[in-house]
Protein backbone atom coordinates (compact mmCIF):
# COMPACT_ATOMS: atom_id res chain seq x y z
CA UNK A 1 0.00 0.00 0.00
CA UNK A 2 1.35 3.27 -0.44
CA UNK A 3 2.38 5.70 2.07
CA UNK A 4 3.14 8.94 0.88
CA UNK A 5 1.12 12.29 0.05
CA UNK A 6 0.14 10.98 -3.83
CA UNK A 7 -2.91 8.86 -2.86
CA UNK A 8 -5.88 10.49 -4.11
CA UNK A 9 -8.12 7.96 -3.20
CA UNK A 10 -7.77 5.05 -0.60
CA UNK A 11 -10.18 1.51 -0.96
CA UNK A 12 -10.02 -0.48 2.35
CA UNK A 13 -11.23 -4.16 3.43
CA UNK A 14 -14.52 -3.35 0.24
CA UNK A 15 -16.91 -5.91 -0.32
CA UNK A 16 -19.99 -6.07 -2.08
CA UNK A 17 -22.88 -8.88 -1.45
CA UNK A 18 -25.92 -9.28 -3.65
CA UNK A 19 -28.97 -10.68 -2.21
CA UNK A 20 -31.53 -12.56 -4.59
CA UNK A 21 -34.96 -14.00 -4.23
CA UNK A 22 -36.95 -13.07 -1.06
CA UNK A 23 -38.28 -16.34 0.50
CA UNK A 24 -34.87 -17.91 0.13
CA UNK A 25 -32.80 -15.30 -0.06
CA UNK A 26 -29.43 -16.42 -2.49
CA UNK A 27 -26.46 -14.10 -1.67
CA UNK A 28 -23.48 -13.79 -4.29
CA UNK A 29 -20.17 -12.20 -3.21
CA UNK A 30 -18.93 -10.01 -5.94
CA UNK A 31 -16.01 -8.47 -4.36
CA UNK A 32 -14.52 -9.62 -0.49
CA UNK A 33 -12.21 -7.29 1.56
CA UNK A 34 -10.27 -5.41 -1.03
CA UNK A 35 -7.74 -2.95 -0.26
CA UNK A 36 -5.80 -0.74 -2.53
CA UNK A 37 -4.33 2.80 -3.04
CA UNK A 38 -4.70 5.16 -6.11
CA UNK A 39 -2.11 7.57 -6.38
CA UNK A 40 -1.88 11.13 -8.79
CA UNK A 41 -1.09 10.31 -12.03
CA UNK A 42 -0.86 6.42 -11.91
CA UNK A 43 -2.28 3.77 -14.09
CA UNK A 44 -3.11 0.64 -11.77
CA UNK A 45 -4.68 -2.38 -13.94
CA UNK A 46 -7.83 -4.24 -12.21
CA UNK A 47 -7.02 -7.50 -13.84
CA UNK A 48 -9.58 -10.48 -14.25
CA UNK A 49 -11.76 -12.83 -16.23
CA UNK A 50 -15.48 -12.37 -16.42
CA UNK A 51 -16.86 -12.59 -12.88
CA UNK A 52 -13.88 -11.80 -10.94
CA UNK A 53 -15.17 -8.70 -9.37
CA UNK A 54 -13.46 -6.17 -11.64
CA UNK A 55 -16.00 -4.02 -12.69
CA UNK A 56 -17.87 -4.79 -9.05
CA UNK A 57 -14.73 -2.91 -7.87
CA UNK A 58 -15.37 0.17 -10.25
CA UNK A 59 -18.95 0.49 -9.66
CA UNK A 60 -18.38 0.98 -6.15
CA UNK A 61 -15.89 3.43 -6.73
CA UNK A 62 -18.28 5.10 -8.76
CA UNK A 63 -21.29 5.13 -6.38
CA UNK A 64 -23.22 2.78 -9.18
CA UNK A 65 -24.05 0.38 -6.07
CA UNK A 66 -23.82 0.41 -2.34
CA UNK A 67 -21.14 -0.76 -0.44
CA UNK A 68 -21.48 -3.72 1.27
CA UNK A 69 -18.71 -3.62 3.76
CA UNK A 70 -15.70 -1.29 4.37
CA UNK A 71 -15.02 1.92 2.83
CA UNK A 72 -13.54 4.20 -0.01
CA UNK A 73 -12.20 7.02 1.52
CA UNK A 74 -11.54 10.16 -0.73
CA UNK A 75 -10.52 13.66 0.09
CA UNK A 76 -10.56 12.17 3.76
CA UNK A 77 -14.32 11.15 3.74
CA UNK A 78 -15.97 7.87 3.80
CA UNK A 79 -17.68 7.95 0.11
CA UNK A 80 -20.68 6.04 1.29
CA UNK A 81 -21.74 9.51 3.65
CA UNK A 82 -21.79 11.10 0.80
CA UNK A 83 -25.48 10.91 0.07
CA UNK A 84 -27.27 15.37 -0.54
CA UNK A 85 -27.27 16.17 -4.28
CA UNK A 86 -24.52 18.80 -3.72
CA UNK A 87 -21.97 16.84 -2.54
CA UNK A 88 -23.05 13.86 -4.91
CA UNK A 89 -22.41 16.40 -7.42
CA UNK A 90 -19.30 17.55 -6.22
CA UNK A 91 -17.55 13.90 -5.93
CA UNK A 92 -19.00 13.49 -9.91
CA UNK A 93 -16.92 16.41 -10.52
CA UNK A 94 -13.71 14.57 -9.55
CA UNK A 95 -14.46 10.93 -10.25
CA UNK A 96 -15.79 9.96 -13.58
CA UNK A 97 -16.21 6.78 -15.59
CA UNK A 98 -15.30 5.73 -19.31
CA UNK A 99 -17.06 2.37 -20.63
CA UNK A 100 -16.82 -0.76 -22.74
CA UNK A 101 -19.16 0.91 -25.31
CA UNK A 102 -18.58 4.41 -26.29
CA UNK A 103 -21.68 4.29 -28.46
CA UNK A 104 -23.75 3.67 -25.41
CA UNK A 105 -22.50 7.02 -23.82
CA UNK A 106 -23.63 9.14 -26.69
CA UNK A 107 -27.47 9.72 -28.20
CA UNK A 108 -27.88 9.08 -31.22
CA UNK A 109 -30.28 12.10 -31.40
CA UNK A 110 -27.78 14.70 -30.35
CA UNK A 111 -24.75 16.03 -31.87
CA UNK A 112 -21.45 14.54 -29.86
CA UNK A 113 -21.23 18.63 -28.82
CA UNK A 114 -23.91 17.50 -26.52
CA UNK A 115 -21.43 15.47 -23.95
CA UNK A 116 -19.42 19.38 -23.45
CA UNK A 117 -22.23 21.06 -23.35
CA UNK A 118 -23.69 18.77 -20.23
CA UNK A 119 -20.60 19.40 -18.07
CA UNK A 120 -20.44 23.29 -18.71
CA UNK A 121 -24.01 23.42 -17.65
CA UNK A 122 -23.69 21.60 -14.89
CA UNK A 123 -20.25 22.37 -13.23
CA UNK A 124 -18.43 25.62 -12.96
CA UNK A 125 -15.03 24.59 -14.68
CA UNK A 126 -13.55 27.56 -14.41
CA UNK A 127 -12.82 28.29 -18.31
CA UNK A 128 -13.38 31.83 -19.84
CA UNK A 129 -13.99 30.85 -23.24
CA UNK A 130 -15.58 27.32 -23.32
CA UNK A 131 -15.19 27.07 -27.00
CA UNK A 132 -11.51 27.31 -26.85
CA UNK A 133 -11.02 25.29 -23.58
CA UNK A 134 -13.21 22.15 -26.28
CA UNK A 135 -11.02 23.12 -28.82
CA UNK A 136 -7.76 22.47 -26.90
CA UNK A 137 -9.03 19.54 -25.44
CA UNK A 138 -9.57 17.96 -28.84
CA UNK A 139 -6.50 18.69 -29.83
CA UNK A 140 -4.93 17.09 -26.48
CA UNK A 141 -6.70 13.58 -27.74
CA UNK A 142 -5.39 14.33 -30.83
CA UNK A 143 -8.98 14.85 -32.78
CA UNK A 144 -9.57 17.70 -35.20
CA UNK A 145 -11.84 20.17 -33.64
CA UNK A 146 -13.24 21.00 -37.02
CA UNK A 147 -13.87 17.37 -38.47
CA UNK A 148 -15.44 16.41 -34.81
CA UNK A 149 -17.81 19.05 -33.93
CA UNK A 150 -21.16 19.17 -35.07
CA UNK A 151 -21.06 15.40 -36.20
CA UNK A 152 -23.26 12.65 -34.85
CA UNK A 153 -22.06 9.59 -33.11
CA UNK A 154 -22.35 7.10 -36.08
CA UNK A 155 -20.47 9.71 -38.35
CA UNK A 156 -17.57 8.59 -35.88
CA UNK A 157 -15.49 5.69 -34.96
CA UNK A 158 -15.26 3.85 -31.38
CA UNK A 159 -11.95 5.63 -30.99
CA UNK A 160 -12.82 9.04 -31.66
CA UNK A 161 -16.00 8.40 -29.59
CA UNK A 162 -13.38 7.05 -26.57
CA UNK A 163 -11.25 10.23 -27.35
CA UNK A 164 -14.06 12.49 -26.78
CA UNK A 165 -14.94 11.01 -23.14
CA UNK A 166 -11.15 11.42 -22.43
CA UNK A 167 -11.43 14.87 -23.84
CA UNK A 168 -14.25 15.42 -21.27
CA UNK A 169 -12.90 13.91 -18.29
CA UNK A 170 -9.45 16.99 -19.05
CA UNK A 171 -11.87 19.55 -19.41
CA UNK A 172 -13.35 18.47 -15.82
CA UNK A 173 -9.76 18.12 -14.26
CA UNK A 174 -11.01 14.78 -12.95
CA UNK A 175 -8.89 12.89 -9.69
CA UNK A 176 -10.14 9.33 -10.78
CA UNK A 177 -10.85 7.74 -14.22
CA UNK A 178 -12.47 4.35 -13.69
CA UNK A 179 -11.89 2.89 -17.70
CA UNK A 180 -13.86 -0.43 -17.67
CA UNK A 181 -13.03 -2.64 -20.67
CA UNK A 182 -12.01 0.77 -22.62
CA UNK A 183 -10.40 -0.57 -25.90
CA UNK A 184 -12.47 -3.87 -26.02
CA UNK A 185 -14.87 -3.23 -28.62
CA UNK A 186 -12.25 -1.06 -30.61
CA UNK A 187 -10.36 -1.73 -33.62
CA UNK A 188 -7.50 -3.43 -33.50
CA UNK A 189 -5.88 -0.68 -35.80
CA UNK A 190 -7.11 2.07 -32.80
CA UNK A 191 -6.15 0.19 -29.62
CA UNK A 192 -3.04 1.16 -29.40
CA UNK A 193 -3.73 4.97 -30.31
CA UNK A 194 -5.82 4.92 -27.20
CA UNK A 195 -3.49 3.37 -24.35
CA UNK A 196 -1.31 5.57 -25.35
CA UNK A 197 -3.50 8.88 -25.07
CA UNK A 198 -4.49 7.28 -22.16
CA UNK A 199 -0.90 7.25 -20.28
CA UNK A 200 -0.11 11.01 -21.63
CA UNK A 201 -2.75 12.50 -20.33
CA UNK A 202 -2.36 10.55 -16.84
CA UNK A 203 0.84 12.10 -16.63
CA UNK A 204 0.65 15.30 -17.98
CA UNK A 205 -2.54 16.46 -16.03
CA UNK A 206 -1.73 13.88 -12.93
CA UNK A 207 -4.97 11.96 -13.29
CA UNK A 208 -5.35 8.53 -11.42
CA UNK A 209 -6.50 6.09 -13.76
CA UNK A 210 -8.17 2.23 -12.74
CA UNK A 211 -7.25 0.61 -16.06
CA UNK A 212 -10.27 -2.68 -16.00
CA UNK A 213 -9.20 -5.27 -18.16
CA UNK A 214 -9.19 -8.75 -18.70
CA UNK A 215 -6.08 -8.63 -20.87
CA UNK A 216 -2.85 -9.59 -18.65
CA UNK A 217 -0.51 -7.72 -21.93
CA UNK A 218 -2.60 -4.42 -21.96
CA UNK A 219 -2.25 -4.66 -17.84
CA UNK A 220 1.33 -4.94 -18.51
CA UNK A 221 1.40 -2.34 -21.18
CA UNK A 222 -0.21 0.39 -19.53
CA UNK A 223 0.11 -0.10 -15.74
CA UNK A 224 2.18 1.41 -13.20
CA UNK A 225 0.58 -1.55 -10.85
CA UNK A 226 -1.75 -3.71 -11.21
CA UNK A 227 -4.30 -5.83 -8.82
CA UNK A 228 -5.24 -9.22 -10.06
CA UNK A 229 -8.44 -10.46 -9.32
CA UNK A 230 -9.93 -13.81 -8.80
CA UNK A 231 -13.84 -14.95 -7.82
CA UNK A 232 -14.42 -11.39 -5.88
CA UNK A 233 -10.37 -11.57 -4.06
CA UNK A 234 -7.33 -9.91 -5.02
CA UNK A 235 -4.92 -12.08 -5.11
CA UNK A 236 -1.81 -10.16 -6.34
CA UNK A 237 -1.02 -6.92 -5.90
CA UNK A 238 1.64 -4.45 -6.63
CA UNK A 239 4.12 -3.01 -8.47
CA UNK A 240 3.14 -4.21 -12.47
CA UNK A 241 6.94 -5.43 -13.41
CA UNK A 242 7.51 -7.29 -10.27
CA UNK A 243 3.99 -8.95 -10.63
CA UNK A 244 4.73 -10.43 -14.30
CA UNK A 245 8.73 -11.43 -13.19
CA UNK A 246 7.69 -13.27 -10.19
CA UNK A 247 3.69 -13.96 -10.36
CA UNK A 248 3.48 -16.41 -7.31
CA UNK A 249 -0.50 -17.30 -6.85
CA UNK A 250 -1.67 -19.85 -9.11
CA UNK A 251 -4.69 -18.04 -10.81
CA UNK A 252 -1.80 -15.24 -12.06
CA UNK A 253 0.50 -18.31 -13.30
CA UNK A 254 -1.99 -19.27 -15.08
CA UNK A 255 -2.96 -16.15 -16.38
CA UNK A 256 0.02 -15.67 -17.87
CA UNK A 257 -0.08 -19.34 -19.16
CA UNK A 258 -3.05 -18.51 -20.47
CA UNK A 259 -1.83 -15.79 -23.08
CA UNK A 260 -1.12 -17.22 -26.39
CA UNK A 261 2.02 -16.49 -28.48
CA UNK A 262 2.04 -16.40 -31.53
CA UNK A 263 3.97 -19.92 -34.05
CA UNK A 264 2.65 -21.91 -30.34
CA UNK A 265 -0.04 -24.49 -31.70
CA UNK A 266 -3.05 -25.11 -29.59
CA UNK A 267 -2.57 -27.73 -27.54
CA UNK A 268 -5.96 -29.47 -25.90
CA UNK A 269 -4.06 -31.34 -23.66
CA UNK A 270 -2.50 -27.87 -21.87
CA UNK A 271 -5.87 -26.45 -21.74
CA UNK A 272 -7.09 -24.77 -18.29
CA UNK A 273 -10.24 -26.20 -17.15
CA UNK A 274 -12.13 -24.21 -14.85
CA UNK A 275 -12.63 -27.04 -12.21
CA UNK A 276 -8.05 -27.17 -12.97
CA UNK A 277 -8.51 -23.82 -11.57
CA UNK A 278 -9.94 -24.07 -8.38
CA UNK A 279 -8.32 -27.27 -7.63
CA UNK A 280 -5.10 -25.90 -7.86
CA UNK A 281 -5.83 -22.48 -5.78
CA UNK A 282 -7.88 -24.46 -3.24
CA UNK A 283 -4.48 -26.67 -3.05
CA UNK A 284 -2.46 -23.20 -2.88
CA UNK A 285 -4.50 -22.24 0.22
CA UNK A 286 -4.66 -25.02 1.79
CA UNK A 287 -1.24 -25.67 1.91
CA UNK A 288 -0.45 -21.61 3.17
CA UNK A 289 -3.27 -21.82 5.31
CA UNK A 290 -3.63 -19.20 8.76
CA UNK A 291 -0.46 -17.19 6.22
CA UNK A 292 -3.22 -14.56 4.36
CA UNK A 293 -2.46 -11.92 2.19
CA UNK A 294 1.70 -11.43 2.61
CA UNK A 295 4.00 -9.19 1.40
CA UNK A 296 6.96 -11.35 -0.35
CA UNK A 297 8.52 -7.97 -1.52
CA UNK A 298 8.47 -4.56 -1.73
CA UNK A 299 5.24 -3.73 -3.38
CA UNK A 300 4.34 -7.07 -3.98
CA UNK A 301 1.72 -8.93 -2.01
CA UNK A 302 -0.11 -12.56 -2.83
CA UNK A 303 -3.22 -13.99 -0.73
CA UNK A 304 -1.82 -17.14 0.51
CA UNK A 305 -4.96 -18.10 1.71
CA UNK A 306 -8.45 -16.88 1.88
CA UNK A 307 -9.20 -17.43 5.51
Amino acid sequence: MAKNNDVVMSVRNLSKIFKSGILNPEYTVAAKDVSFDIEKGKIISLIGESGSGKTTVGKLILKLINVSEGEIIYKGKNISEITDKAETKKYYRRVQGIFQDPFATFNPLYRVDRVFDMIFDSFDLGFKDKDKAIRDALYDVNLNPDRTLGKFPHQLSGGQLQRLLIARALLMDVDVLIADELISMLDASTRIGVLNLLVESCKKHGMAVIFITHDLNLGYYISDKSLIMYKGRLVERGDTKKIYENATHPYTQMLFEAVPEIGDRWDPEEEFLPEQVVNDVQKFYKENEGKGFVEIEEDHGVLFSDK
